[in-house]
């Protein structure tokens, strides 16, 4: 029986191994740095300092809002029309809402409202398919109140 003799490790070998590891920490840092711009733009406020001197004021407002115990359902239509169900406020509320694509892919849209006469507010123009943030402002009998919601 004959058995060759391992061969032995020298600096080729060692040379490979640290190259070969190095490759594949930096393609993965690359495919992770890719991956985290193309997904979250980064920006949730413009400006912070100013963010952080109204941040009271609209904690005393979300308060005041919440106190009123209105609510609002979203769903979209199969003709791309929003269609917003509230509960709480009088049938003279005026609705207005910005719609915006989470990922901000697409351009932000603005929606109006009408009165359908069910007990719900049907937008004047259509959404887009896809996944959209509702921010939507509701006014009525001299009160504002503000709510956000997804629609799919």
């Amino acid at each position: 029986m004959s058995s060759s003799a391992p061969r032995p490790f020298t600096g080729r070998h060692m040379t490979t191994i640290l190259v070969a590891f190095f490759a594949v920490v930096i393609a993965v840092n690359v495919l992770m740095a890719r991956l985290a711009t193309s997904t979250f733009g980064g920006v949730v406020v413009e400006n912070s300092y100013v963010a952080s001197q109204h941040f009271n004021r609209w904690l005393d407002e979300a308060s005041a809002e919440k106190a009123l115990g209105w609510s609002a359902d979203f769903a979209r239509r199969p003709d791309g029309r929003v269609t917003v169900k509230l509960a709480g406020p009088s049938a003279s509320a005026t609705l207005a809402a910005q719609a915006r694509h989470p990922l901000g892919r697409l351009p932000d849209r603005a929606l109006a409202f009408v009165p359908d006469g069910k007990g719900t507010f049907v937008s004047t123009g259509t959404l887009p398919e896809g996944r959209w943030r509702l921010r939507l402002e509701v006014h009525a009998d001299g009160r504002h109140w503000r709510s956000e919601g997804d629609i799919l």
